[in-house]
Formats: C-alpha cells, structure tokens, sequence
C-alpha cells in the first residue's frame, strides 16, 4: 500500500540550532500512527512541517506518491490534512456549526448571500452524529464542555475532507471518561480509511489505539515500533536512552507540624460549602477530584486571586489576609497554574525576565533592575532545574512545555517557597520531565516546604502524594493515607461515595 503522506531524511535548522535530523516518518490511509519523544524531541517542528508552517532544510516529502520539496499551508489543507491541536481554537461566542464552517458557511441565492442556516446546521448535524456528539449544530460553543470542543474540532476536520488526522496531545485536559470515547472516536475514523497521527505523552493511550509508533529524541529518528512491540517501557527506552524504573516517590520521612490550615473556607464557586484542610511541613499533599469539584478554585482563593467568602487562613498557625497575589507571595505562598501558557507566563519575555519578575525588588539598585544580576540569577536557576534552553534570552515561548513548567518552577523558588500550590503540574509533559518535577517536589518537601499537588493524572497522585484529599461538589469528601491509596477509593470519594477506609 502506498503510505498516504512519507517524510525522508528531514532536517531543519535554525540559524545555528539543528532541531531535526534525519527523520523519517510515513503514515498510510487507514492507521493510527504514535508519534512519540520527550518535550524538545522535535515533534512540534517535524508537525509544522506537515502542516506547511516549515520548509525542511533538507529531505524529501511524498504526498499520495509525489515528490515535493515542501509542503505550504495551502497544498496541506487542499491535500486533506488536518489539525486537532491541544490548545484549541474555537470562538466562544459563535455556534459549533459556525465554528465548524467559518469561512466556507453556506449561502443562499440572491444579491445579499445570506448565510443558509438551515443547511449550515443540518451539514453540522452529519458530522457531529458520524462522531457519536450528544449536541447539535445550533449550540452555542460557550456552552460545551472541553472534552465537546474536542469533537467540534474533530468535525471541522471532517468538514475539510480530512483525509489525514493529526490530533496533538487532544486528552490533556479530558477526564477519563472523555478520553475514552475521544479515542473510541479516533479508532472509528481509523476504521472508515482516514491516517492518523496520534501525539501524546500519555503513553498508555498509545498502547490502546496505535498500529505503529515513531519515536523521536534530541530531533533525530531513534525507533519505529509495530504493534506487538508496543509497551510503555520500550517506549520510554527509547525516548530518555535509558531505562528509567519509576517516575513514582518513595515514602517520605514523618511530616512536621503544620504550615498552612484552612478553616472553614468558601470560595465564590460553591458559596455554600466550607473546606477546612490541613497542609504540613515536609509532605506532598495530593488534591483529587473530578472536573469542576472546586479543586482549581480553591488553589486560587489560597493564593488570592479570588477572595474568600468566608473562612481564615493560618500560616504557621498565625492567620493571614491573602486577598490578593501580593499579598500570598508576600508571605512565601506560590502558584504553579494550570494553563501555564495563559496564566503562569510572559510568552513574548525573555526566559530571564520570566524568572526574575516576580523577585524584581531585590534585583533593583535605586529604582532600576541590576542587568548582570539578574542575569546570574536566572544562570543559577537553569543550572539548578536542568533548564535546556541554548539562549536565555530567547522568548519563553521558544521552549519545550517541560522546560516551560521549569522556568515557572524557577521564578518561585528563586523567593524561598513556604508553600507552593501546584495545579496539574506535568499537564502536557514528558515521561522524563515528569520524573524530574516530582524529584523538585520532593525535593522541596524534604527542605521543610509544603506542597499542595492538584492533579487529574490517577497514577500521578496514587505514585507521588503521601497524602490524599479527595474534593467533591466544593467540598472535601474524605481523606487518605498513602497505604490506603487506590483508584477505587479516590473515585468512589470522588463521585460522593465515601469507602470505609477514611483517615482524618
């Protein structure tokens, strides 16, 4: 069978940085092909490459059996190929028919070519129902939830004759339920003849729908895996070139006493439930839940962004007033957020003013920012995480999302954390990224620290908090210790059904 899109001996340079070589990479009408590596490994540029954004350097390029020297936006759309990206694209104050069909929406006769409604939602009702979509055409994007934008997406893709799919990282923000029929989805478009090419870190998903994997590392082709070889820790072998035996921590030492309480505190999103919790020194304290238990809201009224309707806050048993960022990072309490590109950084700033800007005062000398000290500072903190950036003044945008998680980390323990809150940490992150960050977790709970782990990732918080408190409709349903954690009893206080095993 002829491979419907095949890539030879790509490289693609630029200016003194290599961040592809010689890859290769074919994917053929009917399969579900993983593309698989470590934030950095070069899939984002190899993709752009496919989607006309980059002309290679060098190689080759067949589409449907032609040779061609590169691919243009254009030629990629016109040949079926479409993207479902990670950060989607949509506009919230249009219909799903409408998102679908900008720009092509359908008219009817006459001098005015009014858009034909009628068909434009009866054209989006066919393809949302190929789908399996419990929502019609009509309906206001606005009020969909993530894992529905997912599938407008998906039928804008189809919309466009797709004929190869690449879906990028589409489950990081979906529940297990969703993700489950985003990829029962992707399967049945497999199935009806349309390519695929499946990216994600979650390699568990690759185990489940992928005929064939290509893994990339540091921008060069390591491996092509068929489907009986297919396994997490062949993967992860080739991705890292090593083995790496667990991203998981081992037990910590006896937590100290406690560094920051919650007392009947009551966030804007569920003004009638109080949550009443307890952090201590030197521990990991996971924070599960479902979507839209409350978990993210209290994170931000901890650290003022949103003030509490009611409730006190004790840090070392000395209540504070945390109205505001200032005023929690005034008293060592930090957030890492979840969506760091929107809310954790400066994408168009250097990485060393995205490490500084929140320590500027100390950096300053009568008013103005010390240049070499500041310089130095963000030096230390690239030495201190592994940062692999070439150029510190290169645009945080520049890099991986692991090494963007990592700038992040070192704005905050530049300024000796008392307490960091971490919102979906390896959100969009590596296997070995991974791995990293929980050792920085550790790490800063070893030193005395307390930390607050907010995560949908089930593995994440059964392999990396000591403890466990599990919210529920904005409040906490119940407690486990780390000898009792289990998907079973984080999902049974999840969904409201508290097991026996509790532990205050």
């Amino acid at each position: 069978m002829t491979p419907f899109l095949s890539l030879s001996g790509i490289h693609k340079r630029f200016g003194p940085i290599t961040a592809l070589s010689g890859v290769d990479l074919s994917v053929y009408p009917g399969e579900i092909l993983g593309l698989v590596g470590e934030n950095g490994a070069g899939k984002s540029t190899l993709l752009r490459i496919i989607g006309g954004v980059h002309a290679p350097s060098e190689g080759r390029i067949e589409l449907l059996g032609e040779g061609l020297d590169r691919l243009t936006v254009p030629r990629s759309i016109a040949a079926g190929i479409a993207f479902v990206h990670q950060e989607l694209s949509n506009f919230d104050n249009l219909t799903v028919a409408e998102n679908i069909y900008l720009g092509r929406m359908p008219t009817r006769g006459g001098p005015l070519r009014l858009v034909d409604t009628r068909r434009l939602n009866d054209d989006a009702d066919a393809l949302l129902a190929r789908l399996g979509a419990t929502f019609s055409g009509a309906t206001a994007l606005s009020r969909l939830s993530l894992a529905q934008m997912q599938l407008a997406e998906i039928a804008k893709a189809l919309s466009l004759n797709a004929r190869l799919v690449i879906m990028d990282e589409p489950t990081s923000s979906l529940t297990a339920a969703e993700t489950d029929r985003l990829l029962a989805v992707a399967t049945a478009l497999r199935d009806s003849g349309v390519a695929l090419i499946f990216v994600t870190h979650r390699l568990s998903e690759i185990e489940r729908i992928a005929d064939r994997v290509t893994i990339l590392r540091d921008g060069k082709h390591v491996a092509d895996l068929d489907r009986p070889e297919i396994a997490a820790p062949a993967m992860i072998r080739h991705m890292i070139g090593r083995e790496l035996k667990s991203v998981h921590l081992p037990p910590a030492a006896p937590p100290g006493p406690p560094i920051l309480t919650l007392s009947g505190l009551r966030t804007p999103r569920y003004p009638d439930r109080a949550v009443d919790l307890t952090l201590h020194r030197g521990e990991i304290l996971g924070l599960a839940g479902l979507i839209g238990a409350g978990r993210t809201e209290l994170a931000e009224t901890i650290f003022g962004l949103t003030p509490a309707l009611a409730g006190q806050v004790a840090l070392e048993g000395r209540n504070v007033t945390l109205t505001s960022p200032r005023q929690a990072i005034a008293q060592g309490i930090y957030l890492v957020p979840e969506d760091r590109k929107r809310h954790g950084l400066i994408l168009d700033f250097p990485i060393t003013q995205n490490i500084s800007l929140p320590g500027l005062h100390g950096l300053a000398r009568k008013g103005l920012v010390d240049l070499r000290s500041e310089a130095a500072l963000a030096e230390r903190q690239k030495a201190a995480l592994d940062l692999r950036a070439a150029d510190m003044s290169l645009a945080v945008s520049s890099l991986s999302g692991g090494n963007q998680q990592k700038v992040v980390l070192a704005r905050w323990l530049a300024l000796s954390p008392r307490v960091i809150l971490f919102d979906e940490p390896t959100r969009g992150v590596d296997v070995g990224a991974k791995a990293e960050i929980y050792r920085l977790m550790r790490a800063l709970s070893d030193r005395g620290v307390g930390v607050l782990m907010i995560s949908s990732d089930m593995e994440e918080v059964i392999g990396v908090s000591d403890r466990v408190l599990v919210m529920h409709e904005g409040r906490i349903a119940g407690s486990l210790i780390r000898a009792d954690l289990s998907e079973q009893a984080i999902l049974s206080l999840a969904v409201g059904q508290p097991e026996t095993l509790e532990h205050p």
